[in-house]
């Protein structure tokens, strides 16, 4: 404060001076703007002076092993995408069920199913043939005559429409039947057939002497330009809506493991080609032509000089596989029809054609109870394409020309 009255007084002198000053009256204004400012510079100096200190607050201590979190401005950018982690070890696709006659993946698992085994005529008169073109395997073998017959197999006849005509049985077709422990259809047959199926823990379909008939029924248009013996049929549908009513085992037993094996691509290694040839099944007798189409990788197949169609859609019969299998074949001794016998176990030779290529194999099976095990000439397993497949059995004086 005595420092403020000092001032002031110093003040006042100035003014008095100034006051008596000839220039006064000139530069009074300017004058009294100073004394103005100059009595607010002490007036404000005076109201800091009076005022009282306060301690300011301390600075925050941040400790060097905490972190510092900051909160950054916001700002408008580009979404950010979610980091993709790479997972080293990502779960297996789940294994599908597979038809275990065709490698094929089902929607359904029908691996524990048996098959049907059906006899179709092969006679060039009984042509076309209804739903060869959905047989999962097809095989064809002589019969006397100098014709041939087939056996196709399916593991699932719901969708295959119409299928015949249904001709009868002979012993090498119970046989291959038996082998995949499959229901077995067809129409009479052989006294050595019959003699077998009374025999063998084998389930019948007879479509002529019974049992399991009421699935069978004669078509009158074949009837009627074809004959009676050529006429009988089955559906897929009328054969599934009996089966419940069957007291018989529609499954394959505990433990039962299918012997074929398939990969998505069977080609055999090797540059043997064979593309376009044809099969005799001795003599004079009737012949198969199979054709390769490199688009789609089957084999086409055609016999009596056309294409081999069905006569449900019109659809031709196509293949991924073919087997050729050699075996033993020779009349019966003292048959007056000609009937053959035909060797299905024990061990032969043959060829494997898929993907445009062949190689040969062996073939083997056990007994008659057993499966036909297909094997490369270094003793590995033969891995078939996944697709259909179409058999040949040959006697082993045909000669088969593939290249």
């Amino acid at each position: 404060m005595e420092f403020i009255r000092n001032v002031t007084g110093h003040i006042k002198r100035i003014v008095m001076a100034i006051a008596k000053n000839k220039y006064f009256r000139r530069f009074a204004p300017l004058g009294a703007v100073a004394v103005i400012a100059l009595v607010s510079l002490v007036m404000c100096m005076s109201g800091q002076e009076n005022e009282p200190y306060v301690e300011p607050d301390p600075l925050p201590v941040i400790s060097s092993t905490e972190p510092v979190t900051t909160t950054p401005p916001v700002q408008e950018s580009e979404p950010v995408p979610p980091a993709v982690i790479d997972d080293p070890d990502p779960d297996p696709e789940p294994d599908l069920p597979v038809n275990p006659l065709t490698g094929i993946p089902t929607e359904e698992d029908i691996s524990r199913h048996r098959p049907f085994a059906v006899m179709i005529n092969n006679i060039k008169k009984a042509n076309p043939q209804l739903g060869i073109s959905k047989a999962d395997i097809i095989y064809e073998i002589l019969v006397e005559g100098g014709i041939t017959r087939m056996l196709a197999i399916f593991q699932d006849v719901s969708d295959v429409g119409v299928i015949g005509s249904v001709r009868s049985s002979r012993l090498y077709y119970v046989d291959i039947a038996q082998s995949y422990d499959a229901f077995y259809v067809f129409a009479g047959g052989s006294p050595g057939a019959y003699n077998a199926l009374s025999n063998r823990d084998i389930t019948k379909f007879d479509g002529v002497a019974g049992p399991r008939s009421e699935i069978f029924y004669r078509d009158s248009h074949r009837r009627s330009t074809m004959g009676y013996e050529h006429s009988l049929c089955t559906t897929g549908e009328r054969i599934m809506e009996r089966m419940p009513n069957y007291d018989i085992r529609k499954e394959h037993e505990e433990g039962y493991v299918r012997a074929l094996s398939f990969a998505e691509d069977g080609t055999p290694e090797g540059n043997a080609p064979a593309v376009d040839f044809s099969v005799k099944f001795g003599g004079s007798s009737k012949t198969t032509s199979f054709k390769y189409n490199k688009e789609d990788h089957l084999y086409y197949v055609s016999q009596y000089d056309k294409d081999y169609r069905d006569g449900n859609d019109d659809i031709q019969v196509a293949v991924t596989n073919i087997l050729i299998l050699r075996t033993s074949i020779s009349g019966i001794p003292g048959d007056n029809a000609g009937r053959l016998d035909v060797k299905t176990t024990g061990q032969n030779t043959g060829y494997f054609i898929c993907g445009g290529k062949y190689i040969e194999i062996d073939w083997s099976r056990d007994d008659l109870t057993s499966q036909f095990i297909y094997s490369l000439k270094d003793g590995s397993e033969l891995i078939l394409g996944q697709g259909k497949t179409y058999i040949c059995i040959v006697s082993n004086s045909v000669d088969v020309i593939l290249g």
